[in-house]
């Protein structure tokens, strides 16, 4: 049987105002091009760089936030390689003397090891024109501060690194120090899979492990998971003919789905690092002290909210996932708190928000920001619906017309005419209209079809414009049919 032993490589870009290594403004992808850049980060001959505090405190401080250890002193290395968008031969990196050492996370149950984190300049970029056939280079990216994110080879399915990118991502940017969007190339991933070869009782057959494929520049969550997955059962095929794959950096083609060969892996002697000598060693016994400003990290929000609110495991994390929502369903459930007759608050509350509420949202296009609706009366449309004041219709009508207005839940409730008729009277003629005026759905209730009776609520929700109560319709229908 054949085991597949995944690491990651991840590159992130460090949320600070100007690059690494020049003053150069730090700036978003659709920056015009070549409008961010200087000597330093063209690579001009003579120009010399100087490091930037803010991305050594925010390299530090997301270190501390996977668990790393924190070393004294780190230094910069020259990691040696020719490409177009690489302007000086070289990048600017750390190897022997990272800035974290030995961290972990949790996924799940399992324990995913953190080898390192390190420093390093972003290279240019290159835009291929089809008109004219020719490479052009932007260099605003050039200098950008990466921190390269380094795992063990812990995962064991293409699912588990799905799961550590996005709990990565939550983490970056809880504690500030970047935005991760992979989209946006923000976060970019290289993944490395190889195949062990295992016996049915989980044991190695023979010794050592096979030589790894790594695939780069992976900009999504759906295709790291994919790729990984293609290249897995590439790899089972080869094995299955008899062979063994050559360690070699692949590709993905998001359009055919699969990999392809790009060269054969570089090894770290190919680089030919050694120590950067125009940067002195870096002192990190002050930076370490990051570790009383870290926030909550997502984890530990998650817990809480589950142990706190009683948010089930999947509201909590839909909660904690997004800063703007977070906030929200905490200042929603302190309301909540004052109305202590509620029996099940946290679930009628999750299943508003992380459904009803974003559905309409969504319907609008809108985001939670655009919405006009305070917590506060989003709590008192909970409660409403929680005394039976509105049915489940009609409470989506209202929360409509407050995502618009932003108006009391209860004044909407009254001038639209949304409230649930408790009138006993208006209710019994209304279902004995209902009946009178349907004499077959009548007898395939006498003849034991009693799911006719839904239709008949329907009919009289309809008939009072979604005021009736469901419930005491159902009653009234049974009763007076005699079931």
């Amino acid at each position: 049987m054949l085991l597949p032993i995944i690491g990651l490589e991840i590159h992130v870009r460090l949320k600070t105002k100007s690059k690494i290594f020049c003053a150069c403004p730090n700036v978003p992808e659709d920056t015009p091009i070549n409008t961010a850049i200087c000597p330093v980060c063209t690579g001009q001959p003579g120009a010399l760089p100087a490091v930037n505090d803010q991305a050594i405190r925010l390299g530090v401080r997301t270190g501390l936030a996977l668990g790393c250890t924190i070393p004294n002193t780190a230094h910069f290395d020259r990691k040696n390689y020719f490409y177009p968008d690489l302007p000086k031969g070289y990048q600017i990196s750390q190897y022997d003397f990272p800035i974290c050492i030995n961290g972990m996370m949790m996924i799940e149950d399992r324990r995913i090891g953190i080898t390192r984190a390190h420093l390093e300049e972003d290279a240019a970029k290159n835009i291929h024109d089809g008109g004219s056939g020719k490479t052009l280079v932007d260099f605003n990216r050039a200098g950008n501060p990466l921190l390269e994110i380094v795992t063990e080879p812990d995962f064991r399915s293409p699912a588990e690194a799905k799961l550590f990118l996005q709990e990565l991502q939550a983490i970056l940017r809880a504690i500030g120090a970047s935005d991760a969007d992979m989209e946006k190339g923000y976060m970019r991933c290289d993944a490395n899979v190889s195949l062990l070869e295992i016996d049915e009782n989980g044991q190695r057959l023979g010794s050592g492990l096979n030589p790894k494929i790594e695939i780069k520049n992976l900009n999504s969550f759906r295709a790291v998971e994919r790729a990984l997955m293609y290249e897995i059962e590439r790899q089972r095929g080869v094995y299955e003919k008899g062979e063994i794959p050559q360690g070699a950096t692949r590709g993905w083609d998001e359009n055919k789905g699969e990999t392809f060969e790009q060269r054969l892996k570089e090894t770290s002697a190919d680089y030919r690092y050694f120590p950067e000598p125009d940067l002195p060693p870096l002192d990190l016994t002050s930076i370490r002290e990051e570790e009383k400003d870290l926030p909550e990290l997502p984890s530990e929000k998650r817990f809480r909210f589950m142990d706190e609110y009683g948010f089930s495991a999947e509201d909590a994390k839909f909660f904690v996932s997004d800063e703007a929502w977070s906030a929200f369903a905490e200042q929603v459930m302190s309301e909540l708190k004052e109305w202590k007759e509620m029996k099940h608050p946290a679930k009628l509350a999750g299943g508003w928000m992380t459904s009803k509420y974003t559905g309409l949202l969504a319907q609008k296009h809108l985001s939670l920001s655009d919405s006009k609706i305070t917590p506060e009366n989003f709590a008192e449309l909970l409660k409403l619906i929680d005394d039976g004041l509105i049915n489940s219709a009609n409470a989506q009508k209202l929360l409509a017309l407050m995502i618009d207005t932003g108006s009391d839940p209860s004044h909407l409730l009254e001038e639209h005419h949304l409230g649930q008729n408790e009138d006993p009277e208006v209710l019994t003629k209304t279902v004995a209209m209902i009946i009178q005026q349907n004499e077959d759905q009548v007898k395939q209730v006498k003849a034991g079809k009693l799911g006719v009776i839904k239709w008949f609520v329907g009919g009289v929700m309809k008939a009072t414009e979604g005021r009736a109560n469901p419930e005491k319709a159902e009653a009234e229908v049974r009763k007076q049919l005699g079931v």
